[in-house]
């Protein structure tokens, strides 16, 4: 059997394939020490991933360093995130790094990444959990430092914002081993006391342990279970925490935060201007058209004559007045009454001419029955002669050894055959 010899395109193209279609290779976890690093200068980042025995070649395209928190350089010991795949034109496989920090969080970024794809399963941060925020709040409340400048930067903006929102501040810790009692406990509180319509979680930014205690589970739970709406504003627009996707809202800074909370009084001011406008719009049209209205009714004849529409009215009542008493019930019932009335005559007219002429008929049957009666033949002096009880009508149907029973008027007479004589015997 021939062999078929394949082209280093068709190889490497099958290997790409083999690498893109394991599920291992598409979400990789590493740690490793950087070398050979270099900056494309279209901002894509070249460099070797090593450890003690082994070195892996990596490439991060532009899109995905958008979100680096350092500048990363030769000896940096940096924890990876990214999938592993085939360079189809030299026949070499490498990672594509999609999330790269410093490796002294590492520890912490994988067990991020873990309690993140816990709760995502469980449904934490589905969109169905989600509450809307007010449209215009009269009280927010800020679960932060008292002292830092997050604080400060949210009561600044919210103040310019829109003065008359009250801000009631829940002081709390935001780092150290106490931050996740604290950050519950007050929006607990801020629930309990029922005195504002959202809230605005968060502080300034910092490393991911500073930030640490709002990925902890009490903490997420108080966040998740608040009947307030909140705006979580944690750390810099690059830092995220698990609060931010289980909170109503994600602001990427404390001052973002603020803004989301309430609206420009200036934009809300042109919003009542346009609507006034409106409004007013409206109400000219509405007038514009009432008093078209208006015009087109005195101009009709009927007001310009109403006698003619009185002459009209009547007219129209003499005509249902005629109907009325043309239609009046008891002319309607009198004039069924005489038409039952000659029903019922012609009725015993047609009954009494049937009964005549049936009488009639009936005595012509009579008559005529009469003449075929036997018993009237019988008085002009006619007998009818029997014989065994049979009529006989013919001399030569009696027998001369049976008795006759002669019929006559009056009675029956039987009597003995002493001579016969008939047509025959002459």
């Amino acid at each position: 059997m021939t062999r078929q010899y394949l082209t280093v395109t068709a190889l490497n193209r099958y290997l790409k394939f083999k690498f893109d279609n394991d599920t291992e290779l598409q979400s990789v976890l590493l740690k490793a020490e950087i070398s050979n690093f270099k900056r494309h200068s279209r901002g894509h980042l070249y460099l070797t991933l090593k450890d003690d025995q082994s070195q892996i070649s990596a490439v991060m395209f532009v899109s995905s360093t958008k979100n680096l928190s350092f500048n990363p350089k030769d000896g940096d010991k940096v924890i990876v995130e990214g999938y592993i795949s085939v360079y189809e034109a030299y026949g070499t496989y490498q990672i594509y790094i999609q999330k790269m920090d410093l490796d002294g969080i590492g520890d912490l970024y994988l067990a991020y990444e873990k309690l993140k794809e816990e709760l995502g399963k469980k449904g934490y941060f589905d969109q169905s959990h989600k509450k809307s925020l007010p449209r215009f709040p009269k009280t927010v409340g800020v679960i932060t430092s008292p002292t830092g400048a997050a604080v400060r930067d949210i009561i600044n903006v919210i103040n310019t914002r829109f003065p008359m929102t009250r801000i009631i501040v829940y002081p709390a810790l935001v780092q150290g081993p106490m931050a996740k009692e604290s950050i519950a406990g007050q929006i607990k509180k801020a629930n309990e006391d029922q005195l504002c319509d959202l809230l605005i979680v968060g502080r300034g930014g910092g490393s991911i342990e500073d930030l640490w205690a709002f990925n902890e589970m009490l903490v997420i739970d108080a966040i998740y279970g608040s009947k307030l709406p909140i705006i979580s504003a944690i750390g810099h627009e690059t830092d995220f925490t698990i609060s931010d996707f289980v909170s109503d809202f994600r602001a990427s800074t404390p001052s973002h935060a603020a803004e989301i909370a309430v609206r420009n009084h200036r934009e809300v001011r042109n919003d009542i201007i346009k609507i006034e406008q409106r409004m007013a719009l409206a109400l000219n049209n509405l007038y514009d058209n009432a008093l078209k209205h208006y015009t087109q009714v005195l101009s009709r004849n009927v007001l310009k004559n109403p006698l003619r529409l009185l002459e009209t009215k009547e007219l129209k009542y003499a005509a249902v007045y005629d109907r009325l008493l043309k239609n009046n019930p008891l002319n309607q019932i009198k004039q069924r009454n005489d038409l039952v009335e000659q029903y019922l005559k012609n009725l015993r007219k047609d009954y009494q001419y049937l009964v005549s002429g049936k009488q009639k008929n009936y005595l012509s049957l009579v008559e005529k029955l009469e003449l075929v009666n036997p018993l009237n033949i019988m008085k002009k002096g006619f007998a009818i002669v029997k014989q065994d009880g049979v009529i006989k009508k013919h001399f030569k149907e009696i027998s001369r050894d049976e008795p006759l029973t002669i019929a006559i008027t009056g009675g029956e007479i039987t009597s003995k055959i002493i001579n016969m004589k008939g047509e025959e015997n002459e």
